[in-house]
């Protein structure tokens, strides 16, 4: 009898490898998060696109509230900056709808709204533009279409700041 070749195990992985803070932060936060009544967190970050750009400037959701026992028919509380609260209230039904939606399930069946401050995360700032050099800028001159001249020349001056300066000194005696 022949023995048949050995093939070799899979290497388990690591237990104290590193790893990167992008693969540790959602366990992190998911503690964080459901201590304060959320089962979810990704109700939280993906707010605006639950509820739409509109209405996320102006409110924030704070906790989600579930009868003992279960995962349906909860209370969502949302913080509503200012004088946007009647217009909340208003539209009620529909936030609801879209939280289930977002859910999968019923799990929101009622909603407190909160009067306080919602923090808005700030807006980027766009990079400062600089001119474009006159060398790239003379053949971006003959494009008619705006869009792709603009992309040209941002392609252009990215390309421009990342050309090192050369400096020219005089050979001779260094006095």
């Amino acid at each position: 009898m022949s023995k048949s070749p050995r093939q070799p195990e899979a290497e388990a992985p690591r237990a104290n490898r590193a790893r990167a803070v992008s693969e540790l932060l959602p366990n992190v936060s998911r503690a964080a998060f459901r201590r304060f009544g959320f089962v979810q967190s990704a109700v939280v970050t993906r707010w605006p696109e639950i509820v739409g750009e509109r209405y996320a400037r102006v409110s924030m959701p704070e906790s989600i509230r579930f009868p003992m026992g279960e995962r349906a028919n909860g209370t969502l509380t949302l913080t509503v900056s200012g004088a946007h609260a009647p217009m909340m209230q208003h539209i009620t039904p529909e936030i609801i709808e879209r939280v289930n939606r977002f859910f999968g399930y019923a799990a929101v069946a009622k909603l407190v709204i909160r009067q306080g401050d919602v923090k808005r995360p700030p807006r980027p700032v766009p990079p400062a533009v600089r001119p474009v050099p006159v060398e790239l800028g003379e053949s971006l001159r003959t494009i008619a279409d705006p869009e792709l001249k603009a992309v040209l020349e941002s392609l252009a001056a990215g390309v421009a700041a990342s050309e090192p300066a050369v400096v020219h000194l005089p050979i001779g005696k260094i006095s």
